[in-house]
């Protein structure tokens, strides 16, 4: 259909939601704000939906989620017998408007859907599908991005976001369903709650998710009588009442809230950009900790799947990195677990290949077996249901992503910021009783094993003219590979999209066995790396550099070289 075409099918058709009608009336006329909207469809993958909310095929509304939850129920109804879906959503605007049309469509189409009765986090989602034994799960989020985002992850049956295989099987029967033909299916809400279609999930799910992460402690009683003191900040998310419930339960006694960002608010007015990996997310909370001196700063995005913590030192609070965090949080676990017995002969560890190299060497210190995926936790979760088939599930020990995403134990299949705040919270109270700060630790292991400073760049293209941007960017780079970069030499490189890596040094090529991926890896001499991806979920590249120093300073100094360069290659 032509854009024009599908612009005017829409201003006649799409009356169900006023903000809506407004919106393609007001654009009327003016060629390229219709062409931004209709141009393309948002792309259904591994990750769902995410987009801008506004109407349009390109947009995130009612229309869009009815679409996509269409061609899921047909995906369901064609592999399954009485299948079900649990649903849920977090603050976003019109979260809870996009799960409700959600459940109104599959009940339509025969698949019972059992929706929260309140915002929750994304990883009860992934809990809710196990302990109801639903088909799939669906969480309306877009997790960390701007206000103005909003999004649809899918689960299948094992917990984890949908696989490559099912989320393509899925996409072609959205791709069959038209908008405004009658092929969407819908039921009145309430009539649906009446006829036994759709189910408010009980709160005893929410009390087994509870029970699950507290299970995953390791030293349960650390925390009472510590005096361990937090200052917390949902981001206007959905992990306030979980994570506040579970740090109570666990004995955390002194937490202090971030007012301004206690409550739910989709427009995240304190922190347009309400993702605990950038700084400015974290104001209030630093400002509040120069008052009430706590030991540590904890954020959870509006989902609650990543958390990002600020470390009290001499000289005031530091940001932990995504990748210091894991690595402090594996050390504490392995060693905890060894010291109290609990350590399984043959641990597991799974991290994704941006995250730090410093891993490798945590695992080696305790014979931990140390497996790398692809960027994204489902790949993680992937790890766990592999161990599960083979009865090893309990060798599974920690999993994280540099992006600030952890998850300890085998309940959930996706990243969990509710289990990493109490742990967190736990070893801080444990280093606490032997006169340490989290920073003192980590300080502890660059000692040990040498200086990795990892640092992530993104770099944003908006609108058509950005997303080809980026096509060409990693198209180029792939048909040129760079000899140097920072006058390092390049000794290795690794295409996970075409499947291949080679040692430079020797001129072996391997093969990945690994699904295809859009990255490209480069290995310098000396131990330092570069990782180049366009992002799954933003209209983003990123790059991911690993500079090796003898010092914090001198670390920093290649790594700020090495971005230099790597501009230029990338032609930004």
């Amino acid at each position: 259909m032509e854009i024009k075409d599908a612009y005017n099918t829409w201003l006649i058709n799409a009356g169900d939601d006023k903000d809506l009608a407004e919106e393609l009336r007001s654009i009327n006329g003016n060629d390229d704000e219709i062409y931004e909207r209709f141009y393309t469809e948002l792309k259904f993958g591994t990750a769902g939906l995410r987009g801008i909310i506004g109407a349009g095929t390109n947009r995130m509304n009612i229309y869009t989620v009815r679409r996509a939850t269409q061609g899921l129920a047909n995906f369901l109804n064609k592999k399954f017998s009485n299948p079900s879906v649990a649903i849920s959503h977090d603050s976003r605007i019109k979260a809870d408007l996009f799960a409700r049309e959600a459940a109104r469509v599959l009940a339509a189409n025969g698949v019972k859907a059992y929706i929260s009765t309140e915002l929750q986090p994304t990883p009860v989602v992934s809990f809710a599908v196990r302990e109801l034994k639903t088909q799939a799960g669906i969480m309306v989020t877009a997790s960390h991005n701007p206000a103005k985002y909003n999004g649809y992850k899918c689960y299948g049956s094992d917990g984890c976001q949908m696989t490559d295989v099912n989320a393509d099987a899925v996409f072609e029967e959205i791709d069959k369903v038209q908008y405004f033909n009658g092929d969407i299916k819908l039921i009145d809400f309430d009539e649906g709650i009446n006829k036994g279609l759709i189910e408010w999930i009980s709160d005893d799910v929410y009390e087994a998710y509870l029970k699950n992460v507290q299970a995953q402690s390791v030293n349960p009683d650390v925390c009472r009588g510590s005096g361990l003191k937090v200052v917390y900040t949902p981001l206007n998310g959905a992990g306030n009442k979980l994570v506040r419930k579970v740090l109570e339960r666990t004995g955390v006694e002194n937490v202090i809230v971030v007012p301004e960002q206690e409550n739910p608010d989709g427009n995240f007015t304190t922190c347009p950009y309400p993702n605990p990996e950038i700084r400015e997310a974290l104001d209030l909370g630093l400002k509040l900790c120069e008052k009430e001196k706590p030991d540590l700063l904890l954020a959870t995005d509006p989902d609650s799947d990543r958390v990002g913590i600020a470390v009290k030192t001499d000289n005031g609070y530091r940001l932990m990195s995504g990748n210091e965090t894991g690595i402090i949080l594996l050390n504490y676990l392995l060693s905890s677990r060894k010291a109290n017995g609990t350590l399984p002969e043959k641990p597991v560890a799974v991290k994704t290949i941006v995250t730090s190299k410093l891993v490798d060497r945590v695992c080696e210190k305790y014979s931990c077996e140390l497996k790398n995926v692809l960027t994204g936790f489902k790949y993680i979760g992937e790890q766990i249901l592999l161990l599960e088939q083979k009865n090893e599930e309990k060798r599974y020990v920690f999993g994280f992503e540099e992006s600030y995403g952890y998850l300890a134990g085998t309940y959930v299949r996706d990243k969990d910021a509710v289990v990493a705040s109490m742990l967190i919270c736990e070893m801080a109270a444990y280093y606490r009783t032997q006169g340490k700060s989290l920073n003192d630790v980590m300080n502890e292991l660059y000692d040990e094993f040498g200086y990795y400073l990892n640092t992530t760049k993104a770099f944003e293209f908006e609108g058509s003219a950005g997303m080809q941007k980026m096509a060409d960017i990693m198209s180029s780079l792939r048909g040129s590979h760079p000899t140097e970069i920072a006058g390092f030499k390049v000794v290795g490189y690794a295409d996970y999209l075409n499947s291949c890596s080679k040692d430079i040094t020797n001129g072996k090529s391997e093969v990945i066995d690994l699904p295809k991926s859009n990255v490209l890896s480069y290995s310098l001499e000396g131990g330092g790396a570069v990782i180049v991806r366009p992002s799954g979920t933003e209209p983003k590249i990123k790059v991911y550099v690993t500079a090796v120093g003898k010092s914090a300073e001198e670390a920093e100094k290649i790594s700020g070289k090495m971005f230099d360069s790597m501009l230029g290659i990338l032609g930004i």
